[in-house]
């Protein structure tokens, strides 16, 4: 997905870890997920999974940069810090991998 030009320019006044993983999310496709550690090691930072845990909770641009695609290691629906936490997460997921089935 590209992300926004406004959203880019707001994404520098953030830490440059953050935006890395920020745009890393913008890479998952809908009714994809990814792991905390799968983020971790696409930015060169691996083993850095709750950094980029940390990072996806200071995400001031979902559902933009779909943080919601992120999840635990063992599959598990950890963190949302958006509007609606794990259940929202839980929602949205479904959503976008029916609409991924139908295409």
């Amino acid at each position: 997905m590209a992300i926004p030009q406004p959203v880019i320019q707001k994404m520098k006044s953030y830490p440059e870890f953050y935006q890395k993983v920020w745009k890393a999310c913008a890479k998952i496709q809908k009714g994809e997920t990814r792991t905390y550690g799968w983020v971790a090691k696409a930015i060169g930072h691996p083993g850095a999974a709750r950094a980029v845990g940390q990072a996806l909770a200071a995400n001031p641009f979902a559902p933009t940069i779909p943080c919601h695609r992120v999840i635990g290691a063992n599959g598990a629906m950890t963190g949302y810090s958006g509007r609606g936490g794990i259940q929202r997460k839980k929602s949205m997921l479904l959503k976008e991998s029916h609409r991924a089935r139908l295409c």
